[in-house]
Order: C-alpha cells, then structure tokens, then sequence
C-alpha cells in the first residue's frame, strides 16, 4: 500500500494529525460542518494550505457547505490508521521511558504501549500493567506479535543497535528520543524528539 501512494511531504501528514483534533473538538461542540476557512483558522494555517494537504488524497467538502465533521474526522482516522488501538513497544525504562509510560493520552488516539524493553534489569523492576522484557526478547516479540512501531527512550550510544535489531525484526515506524541521528532502511520511517533542538529554536525567537 505504502508504495502505491504518491509522495507526501511529511509535514502534510503532520498536518493531517491537527486537523483531526481540530474536527474532534468541533464534534465535541456539536458541530456537524465547517468551512476550509474555519478549520484552517482553528489549525493555525491558510486555507489554501488545507486544501492542498487534503487533496493528495482525494476531493472532498461540498462548495458553498464546508466539509462534513463527522466524515471528514473518519477520512483522516483512516488515512492515520488510528481506527483502532495500534501496539507500540517502549525500549528504555529509564526516567524518560517511565514518564512515557505513565502518559494517559495515547490510548485515546489510537496507541497503546504493549510491551517494555531494557537492558537493565533493574530498570524492569515494578513496572506495571505491562509486560518488562530483557532485550533478549524483543525481536521474538516483535516477529510474534506483528509490532510495527516503537518508541526509542535509551541513550544515544544504544539507539542505533537497538534500531537494527527493531527493524530487522520488522518494525517499520521510530520515534526516536536519542539525540543521534538513525540509520535505517530505506522503508523504515524516524521521527525524531530532540527537546534541546526545539528549545533552541525557541531561544532564537525570543531574542528577537
């Protein structure tokens, strides 16, 4: 399927993710359509850049209507795959892993963390709710539990092993919290979370 499609810049996809919570809370005020114009407003872009992202995958609103909030919210669920609960593996069970661990909000969008990996045992020690597997396990889990995805919360001198041995058992989506760039297949897809980066840029603008 992902070679069918044409070629979408990431950060239309990205934008996809914004319109869909914009629809959710027009859904949750009752709202059955909104123009391009509203929803570009609400996600914080120009209406035509709305336009264009949603037409890489097809024609849709009615002129003169709007788009229909409940059909429009579908369109992009399914074009996320976020219509039903996807399992996404933990590696790293440090600080970071069990902050992420403890966040309430990816059920709700579609994700749920199966499993959690680490080379410490320690680290494994009274997590809960969740299987705590030594890194020995983790292409078996992978291979038997069809995991696509994975989150990446170790240090930087361990990403790069722990994503060969992710995408060598089939993981296809990183999200990727080690300052460090990946190398991966050409199939597999790194998003990276580097918070320094985005604090950077941030201190750039305020000194503006």
């Amino acid at each position: 399927m992902k070679k069918n499609r044409p070629e979408i810049p990431r950060k239309a996809i990205y934008r996809l993710s914004i319109y869909l919570r914009c629809l959710q809370r027009l859904k949750g005020n009752a709202l059955r359509t909104v123009s391009s114009e509203a929803l570009a407003r609400a996600a914080g872009v120009k209406p035509t850049q709305l336009r264009k992202d949603l037409a890489y995958f097809g024609q849709f609103g009615t002129r003169g209507l709007g788009y229909d909030v409940e059909q429009l919210s579908r369109l992009i669920t399914d074009l996320l795959g976020t219509n039903s609960l996807q399992p996404v593996l933990l590696v790293g069970a440090g600080n970071l892993g069990r902050a992420l661990l403890a966040y309430r909000g990816f059920e709700p969008e579609g994700f749920e963390i199966t499993a959690v990996f680490d080379a410490d045992a320690r680290q494994l020690k009274n997590i809960s709710g969740r299987p705590a597997l030594p890194m020995g396990r983790l292409a078996d889990y992978v291979r038997e539990h069809g995991v696509r995805m994975a989150i990446l919360a170790v240090p930087a001198a361990a990403a790069q092993e722990v994503a060969n041995s992710l995408t060598a058992a089939g993981v296809t989506g990183l999200l990727n919290f080690a300052p460090v760039v990946l190398e991966v297949p050409d199939d597999v897809t790194v998003n990276n979370v580097n918070l320094a980066i985005e604090l950077e840029n941030l201190s750039y603008f305020i000194q503006q």
